[in-house]
């Protein structure tokens, strides 16, 4: 296939994706998730195919625990896509009406974007949440699945462009890349692409980054941490702790890092830690921690080789890991968060609201908590029906990418034969009133 030509292609029928009604982008919608519905014993079957091969390359359990899709993630999938059509038209929104005089009005309305390319993990709900967002916000998207999910990213894209040109979209909305060669050709697309959008390693983002013109939203991390203080309720604790680490480990707003205050006593301390090797994590951290939680009932937490030096606090593990530290307080663990954390999703667990209020405000990432899991990080979670991905960077969109952050604007001014020079030369001045 021949990316270039084929993204051109899709620049030329972007403007038709965005001419549709909210209807019609629903009705397509509803039309994917019927035909996924329909065709389940199919998908479940090319993703077996993916699984055994999976197995047989001694995937992480991790891993392949993202690569499964079956009914239970068939169907919160469904869900999501009907929940996206609840949602209102992200498009042809109002945010500006104003005359700058009378007869000349200018307005402020939400658009597409345009063409999208996302490239995912090997994780086949990425797919399906992805291009409904790109439908519903009226983007054309290119989608870039992981290799280990290849026989299930193929059949689930066939069938839900099948179903998007059967709703009468256009039949340029959506395309797959399938060679990981195609990437490299993708890159240098910026002619017609118009938005980059990489999930994935550290050093994949950054790979992306670094070798294209074509703007990039996205993260290259997920060092999550949270923050135990000195006053805090051990009962909430634990489970919100434990759920952060091994909910889904190899999920980017899994906690990498756990700071104690060093005023919470040895027996909470002890109390979260056996919850946690109890839930098969192992405990890693630098040599103060070591000496410290090691001395707790002469337990052995951490060994000599998981004794950490500071450097690797920045240390994503996307497993059952978790690096401790023990700071003085909350301007430590904020200083701390934004030096070695990835400005994902940072949490504290408090009693102390002045404490909790200061961590809120003073944390530089794209979500920060109080006393809840960092797993919330998440766009189906926080309403927006499905996610493209987390962005870290603060131009455009920041956080769960829902809607929103997949939508621009453009401005439209209506005249009557109008013209800059009545204006320069004091015929006409400006009255500029909102209506």
């Amino acid at each position: 296939m021949n990316i270039k030509e084929e993204t051109k292609k899709m620049k030329l029928d972007a403007p038709k994706l965005a001419a549709t009604t909210n209807e019609q982008r629903n009705a397509a919608l509803e039309a994917i998730a019927v035909a996924l519905s329909n065709h389940k014993d199919e998908i479940f079957a090319e993703n077996e195919k993916d699984m055994v091969a999976a197995e047989a390359n001694n995937i992480p359990q991790a891993i392949i625990k993202r690569l499964k899709y079956g009914d239970n993630k068939l169907n919160d999938c469904i869900k999501g896509i009907h929940d996206l059509m609840s949602l209102e038209d992200p498009l042809g929104k109002v945010t500006l009406n104003r005359e700058l005089d009378k007869g000349l009005t200018l307005k402020r309305v939400s658009v597409p974007i345009g063409v999208i390319g996302v490239i995912f993990e090997a994780r086949p709900d990425a797919l399906v949440q992805i291009s409904s967002l790109c439908i519903k916000s009226g983007n054309c998207a290119i989608l870039k699945g992981g290799k280990e999910t290849t026989n299930t990213n193929k059949v689930l894209f066939n069938i839900i462009k099948e179903a998007v040109i059967s709703a009468g979209l256009p039949r340029n909305s959506l395309l797959q890349a399938e060679a990981h060669s195609e990437i490299n050709e993708l890159l240098e697309c910026d002619e017609y692409v118009d938005l980059l959008i990489p999930r994935g390693s550290n050093s994949f983002v950054r790979y992306i980054m670094e070798n294209t013109k074509i703007p990039v939203m996205g993260h290259s991390s997920g060092v999550c941490h949270i923050y135990v203080d000195k006053t805090f309720d051990l009962e909430k604790a634990v489970p919100v702790i434990v759920d952060s680490k091994i909910q889904y480990a190899a999920a980017c707003n899994a906690v990498e890092t756990l700071l104690f205050n060093k005023g919470v006593s040895d027996t909470d301390v002890a109390t979260i830690l056996d919850a946690l090797v109890d839930a098969g994590v192992t405990i890693r951290g630098d040599k103060e921690a070591a000496t410290r939680v090691n001395s707790i009932n002469n337990n052995n937490y951490i060994s000599d080789e998981d004794i950490m030096s500071e450097t690797e606090f920045d240390t994503e593990y996307n497993d059952f890991k978790i690096s401790i530290k023990f700071i003085d307080g909350v301007d430590e663990a904020i200083n701390h968060i934004n030096y070695y954390g990835s400005h994902h999703t940072d949490s504290i667990l408090t009693t102390d609201k002045a404490c909790s209020e200061l961590f809120m405000a003073m944390v530089d990432s794209a979500s920060v908590y109080t006393n809840c899991s960092t797993r919330f990080a998440d766009g189906f979670r926080y309403g927006f029906g499905a996610e493209v991905g987390i962005s870290t960077g603060k131009i455009h969109a920041r956080g769960p990418v829902g809607l929103e952050g997949l939508v621009t604007y453009k401005y439209k001014l209506v005249g009557n034969g109008d013209i800059v020079d009545d204006f320069a030369s004091g015929k006409r001045e400006f009255h500029h009133r909102d209506l």
